[in-house]
């Protein structure tokens, strides 16, 4: 039995996770499920899948998921906080780690399950962008496998040459063209974008997504997170990174050879297929993602991104060229900004113009540890919060 441990339990990829999981209950053992405050699915979750440890990063939220597992009897240990999350990321008798938790929380435990050497499913955009080489370094010594679950670049490594995973194989590669969907205002009027909502922002035409990374889409940020993170996972630079609007989300990305070949993965958008890929490699395993109707689909479109629209994807390009603690600052003003958005503080198309200043105002340094990382992602987000507290009295 390979023992499971998924970090962000609660949120939709956790969500994945675990529905793949239950369908081969045979081969896969639930150990730990983790989540920030979300006690209530936690403890439904628990019930379901019995792990031996559940961790509530809040404190109170961990006290009161105790309570409700004793009254039922449940033997799972329940742990808090950061340290938490640490322990089930290393425990002896996990094998693989579902690195799933948003933003920059998610990097401390990442982490820790690179050292341990285990095999790391990365949903987590922020451990690479952050801090990539630091984390492929933590890899390399730790002996632990990096598999990718973003659909695109689980969509690139299909489609890498064989022998990638052991010796970095990139033998015959031109680029990498990742597709990205547009969002929901791919077509809209420019001069409309200004009063998007955060509903209007997080209704994903094709993906069902959690609120941050859903507005992460619309802006387009979050396919510039993925440029950076396909530089690190993939050992390329960014102008061998294409990034290609694919309204329909069927081609989850490509890799063009030398020899003029294009090799694409297909399927329909659904986060269970590459999870299952992940959880199986090399081999394949059941899904519970319904076939691919080419027929109903009957046309695939491609065209370029639109930089009056999606500023973010420039300003991503710019930090991972810039390199440092640049992309970690951008990522920190990233999450700012759009939380600001959420909360009805900054106009839509004010997130790219707050990341814009942060970049500007802070100085990136070598990222040459971890305490130098987290000091420029913390400026950062000082910073950007202050930036949006004198938006907000401007436009007041």
């Amino acid at each position: 039995m390979i023992g499971v441990t998924v970090l962000g339990a609660t949120g939709s990829i956790g969500v994945s996770t675990l529905d793949v999981l239950a369908r081969h209950r045979d081969r896969f053992r639930v150990v730990a499920l983790t989540a920030r405050v979300a006690v209530d699915r936690l403890y439904e979750q628990c019930v379901a899948h019995r792990p031996e440890y559940a961790v509530v990063v809040d404190p109170d939220g961990a006290r009161r998921l105790e309570q409700r597992l004793r009254a039922t009897d449940l033997p799972t240990r329940v742990l808090a906080g950061t340290e938490g999350l640490l322990e089930v990321a290393r425990l002896p008798q996990v094998d693989y780690v579902m690195a799933a938790i948003v933003g920059a929380a998610g990097l401390l435990p990442t982490l820790e399950a690179a050292h341990a050497g285990k095999r790391i499913l990365l949903a987590n955009k922020e451990a690479l962008v952050m801090s990539g080489r630091l984390f492929m370094e933590e890899v390399r010594r730790g002996g632990a496998v990096l598999l990718p679950i973003d659909s695109e670049h689980n969509a690139v490594f299909q489609c890498m040459p064989a022998g990638f995973v052991e010796n970095r194989n990139r033998d015959g590669v031109r680029r990498i063209l990742l597709t990205a969907s547009g969002g929901p205002f791919r077509s809209w009027p420019l001069a409309e974008l200004d009063a998007v909502t955060p509903e209007q922002a997080c209704k994903h035409p094709n993906w069902v997504m959690g609120r941050k990374i859903s507005v992460d889409s619309a802006t387009m940020m979050n396919k510039g997170l993925e440029v950076i993170e396909a530089c690190w996972l993939f050992d390329t630079g960014p102008d061998q990174v294409e990034v290609v609007v694919h309204p329909q989300s069927v081609v989850h990305s490509m890799v063009e050879y030398i020899d003029g070949s294009v090799l694409a993965q297909l399927g329909n958008p659904d986060m269970r297929t590459p999870i299952a890929h992940a959880l199986a490699w090399p081999h394949r395993i059941e899904s519970g993602v319904a076939s691919l109707d080419i027929f109903s689909i009957a046309r695939l479109d491609f065209q370029q991104p639109d930089p009056q629209r999606f500023p973010c994807l420039r300003l991503a390009y710019e930090a991972v060229r810039t390199g440092g603690t640049a992309p970690a600052i951008l990522n920190a003003a990233n999450e700012v900004a759009v939380q600001a958005f959420l909360d009805g503080r900054l106009s839509f198309m004010q997130i790219p113009a707050v990341i814009d200043s942060t970049l500007e105002a802070l100085r990136p340094r070598e990222a040459s540890s971890l305490e130098i990382i987290l000091e420029d992602d913390r400026m950062a987000r000082d910073f950007a919060a202050r930036q949006v507290v004198a938006r907000v009295r401007r436009a007041v």
